[in-house]
């Protein structure tokens, strides 16, 4: 993958609904030149789909006894909603990140998932109305001229 690549695909994840076009303007490249390199990474797996998750949702989940944490993390690697998990600090366990198509599905996630999960004590969720910064990489600042 080369910057270009790179582009393309920090593009595609902050808008999917983008056309070939308006990346193509983006990064410099001809549309049809654009929809090669996108087949390319759909090939190579870098890119492996398109959806339309429009709920975010911050949940906090109380373990009752550490002995539990092992087999909660294996388990929430495995949910593909789950974009986050952190052992935290605090009044809480674990904090999760997670991304899904509605408010039933989230409700599906957690009462089906999370709540089952042994050791699992409570749960609070937080749903994002708007995200006004979400980064997926770190930039370097710029200096400050003097």
């Amino acid at each position: 993958m080369d910057e270009v690549d790179t582009q393309i695909v920090d593009l595609l994840q902050a808008d999917a609904r983008l056309t070939q076009a308006q990346i193509a303007k983006k990064v410099g490249l001809s549309q049809p030149s654009v929809a090669d390199r996108i087949r390319k990474l759909e090939e190579q797996q870098v890119v492996t789909g398109y959806t339309g998750k429009d709920i975010t949702a911050f949940v906090g989940v109380s373990i009752e006894h550490p002995k539990y944490f092992e087999a909660f993390a294996r388990k929430v690697k495995s949910l593909e909603e789950v974009l986050e998990c952190h052992r935290v600090a605090g009044q809480d366990s674990y904090l999760l990140k997670v991304r899904t198509e509605n408010t039933g599905t989230l409700d599906q996630l957690l009462t089906e998932e999370v709540r089952t999960l042994p050791g699992v004590t409570r749960t609070h969720t937080t749903i994002v109305l708007c995200s006004v910064k979400e980064e997926t990489r770190i930039t370097p600042r710029k200096e400050a001229s003097p």
